[in-house]
């Protein structure tokens, strides 16, 4: 008899991803039901909580770190990687703080995403960046704490920041900038 394959949820409103993402998992042991943001996330998550959650941070709606939260109220052991494009110092701070496991910038093998999935701690082998950061990036970061702090409400985060509104979403609307 074979042994039942863990649960995982997997989060992303960027289908074709989703879908290759999940067919990937699939062959590397789990039992992936996907969801194109919070709300459907969870209607799966309450109907069967996930042992394992891939959640991408940028969705319509919600953030995916407001889903790692109602994750973990379900189910506390439910082990989650937060994956996004978006990475910033703030939000993986964040996702650590609200009870993500791990946190990965997109582009991200498959085998990183596994590994992150099941690995306890950090790497203290971690490569360090001897390039400073940009200036644009540090703004970036800047701005992408303040909205965190805001619960991404766009009209208090440029109040916060001294900005008028339409130029906080031009800023907003950009790729983040490169190291």
């Amino acid at each position: 008899m074979q042994a039942e394959q863990p649960s995982l949820l997997l989060v992303d409103d960027d289908a074709t991803f989703r879908a290759v993402l999940g067919m990937a998992l699939s062959k590397r042991g789990f039992a992936v039901s996907g969801a194109a943001d919070v709300v459907e996330a969870l209607i799966l998550a309450t109907q069967n909580p996930p042992e394992y959650a891939v959640v991408d941070l940028k969705m319509p709606g919600d953030s995916g770190l407001h889903l790692v939260t109602q994750l973990k109220q379900l189910d506390e052991n439910t082990r989650i990687v937060m994956l996004t494009g978006y990475a910033s110092i703030a939000t993986a701070i964040e996702a650590i703080k609200l009870g993500a496991t791990h946190y990965l910038a997109k582009p991200a093998e498959v085998d990183e995403i596994v590994a992150a999935l099941y690995r306890d701690g950090g790497n203290a082998d971690v490569g360090l960046n001897p390039k400073p950061k940009s200036v644009e990036r540090l703004e970036w970061e800047h701005i992408q704490r303040v909205l965190t702090e805001n619960d991404n409400n766009i009209s208090a985060t440029a109040r916060a920041l001294n900005m008028h509104r339409r130029t906080l979403q031009r800023k907003l609307a950009k790729n983040p900038v490169r190291y």
